[in-house]
């Protein structure tokens, strides 16, 4: 049976790929979605659809292409799996949004219950503009 961080290492060789749907079919159906920080795509996000729709339905809407999301370290502990990455990504107004990304990630049962979200809110900001 494979551990927490053996399916987060496997969803994020996909996502380094610019492969999502592991990574959608991993989150639970009542999965939490935190994202710290002061702007307007900063909150709680509650629920799987929630998450798909109000933060990767719109972050999709500026994206050239797929969302690239590579990591460079993951350590576990229990149900914990923490993520550090950076997104490679294009913008449809040709800018680059290569944020850096920090994901605490808690596991149940194989499944991503709740990710909380630490990168840089002034790239966010100043490359996506206001989540509307």
């Amino acid at each position: 049976m494979p551990t927490n961080k053996d399916i987060i290492t496997a969803i994020f060789a996909e996502t380094a790929k610019g492969n999502g749907r592991p990574y959608v079919e991993a989150l639970a159906d009542d999965a939490v979605w935190i994202a710290r920080g002061a702007n307007s795509w900063s909150g709680v996000y509650r629920g799987k659809t929630a998450i798909l729709e109000d933060i990767f339905g719109r972050l999709r809407e500026k994206l050239d292409g797929r969302n690239t999301c590579v990591p460079s370290r993951i350590h576990a502990d229990g149900d914990f799996v923490i993520v550090e990455a950076k997104g490679q990504n294009q913008l449809k107004d040709g800018q680059r949004y290569d944020n850096e990304y920090c994901f605490v990630i808690r596991m149940r049962d194989g499944k991503m219950i709740e990710i909380t979200e630490y990168l840089d809110t002034e790239l966010v900001s100043a490359r996506l503009g206001e989540r509307v």
